[in-house]
């Protein structure tokens, strides 16, 4: 019996903030005993795991898209790949590339993602980031130092960085939330950014 809570109005409003279908979203706040954000994070925590195990099929299409700044001094394109042509050509598919080309323009990401980062950047950062902890208590160092990396590197890098468009979630969580919706791996393959 679905729970009292659970309206069409409320299912409809779990669509239109994750764009997950709408079985997934009566089954999420089902599952959330009607509670919203609850949903929501059941909802993250599934197109995680549904991204993880699709991570080994092949990626044999995609789409390019790219945005220049209203000032026309700045423009980035972005390749985002799928596994077909059915999604790689949907209008959704090819509106998520075009607002990860925006992202690109707006946060100026150095790396697509962590394994992206070289290692002697992270030796950089790291000896600049060793002063800052030098005072602490020596058990903490370690743990403090690979927070502010974590940190630092994560502004710079695409996957890492809050969406422009919504700062709740990540580049990674949006491509995942992609990946949920329409049955098939999706990743950025490439992204560049110009400036005048």
């Amino acid at each position: 019996m679905p729970h009292p809570m659970i309206t069409t109005e409320t299912i409809k409003e779990l669509r239109d903030k994750t764009g997950i279908s709408i079985m997934q979203c009566k089954k999420a706040l089902e599952e959330a005993g009607g509670d919203m954000e609850k949903a929501i994070i059941m909802l993250k925590k599934k197109s995680g795991e549904i991204a993880a195990k699709k991570g080994d099929r092949a990626l044999g299409s995609g789409a390019v898209a790219s945005y220049i700044h209203s000032t026309g001094s700045v423009g980035g394109m972005v390749v985002l790949s799928a596994e077909t042509d059915f999604v790689a050509k949907n209008e959704e598919f090819r509106k998520l590339a075009y607002d990860i080309a925006m992202h690109v323009v707006a946060l100026n990401p150095e790396y697509l993602s962590s394994k992206d980062i070289p290692e002697e950047a992270k030796a950089k950062a790291r000896d600049a980031f060793r002063g800052e902890v030098k005072d602490k208590p020596a058990p903490m160092q370690e743990k403090i130092l690979d927070g502010k990396l974590a940190s630092y590197f994560g502004e710079r890098t695409l996957l890492d960085q809050r969406y422009v468009k919504n700062p709740e979630i990540t580049i990674q969580g949006l491509v995942e939330q992609a990946v949920q919706k329409f049955g098939e791996r999706i990743e950025v393959s490439q992204f560049i950014r110009f400036s005048a």
